[in-house]
């Protein structure tokens, strides 16, 4: 077989893309992948494009782009007459939700750090009921945000 008709079972699918067969199987549910031809004895075979377009959801998904933005990207990859615009606009919108998620973790990063400071300062060493890391998480939420 040439390069271009090559046929993939799940398992060799799933090991070529590093995407596991259940995974596969849920894109496929749920319409990202195209229903796989089967075989006669029910073995799922896939294509060439198959393996591309599971590669690009599988990088889109370590983007950790949701669902619905990964369908968006994959029509979008599929129809050359549209802008590629519309894949900036949807890199942009997980951009954002990066860097919005950066800002509560550094909130998070700052409240540990005042944890341990506190602790270190006023009651390590002692017994652990009376840590004020642990009183304060015993209290009402101040931080993260």
């Amino acid at each position: 077989m040439t390069a271009h008709n090559r046929v993939f079972t799940i398992g060799s699918l799933a090991e070529g893309t590093g995407c596991a067969s259940p995974t596969i199987r849920y894109y496929e549910g749920i319409g990202l992948l195209p229903k796989a031809t089967r075989r006669p004895n029910g073995q799922r075979t896939y294509t060439d494009e198959d393996f591309r377009r599971l590669t690009f959801i599988r990088r889109c998904r370590d983007f950790g782009f949701p669902i619905d933005q990964v369908r968006r990207l994959v029509e979008l990859a599929a129809s050359p007459d549209r802008d590629c615009v519309e894949a900036r606009d949807v890199a942009q919108l997980r951009l954002d939700e990066v860097r919005s998620k950066l800002e509560e973790l550094r909130a998070l990063e700052r409240s540990l750090i005042d944890f341990v400071a506190t602790c270190e300062s006023q009651c390590a060493g002692g017994p652990g009921a009376k840590c004020v890391v642990l009183e304060d998480l015993a209290g009402p939420a101040r931080c993260c945000g």
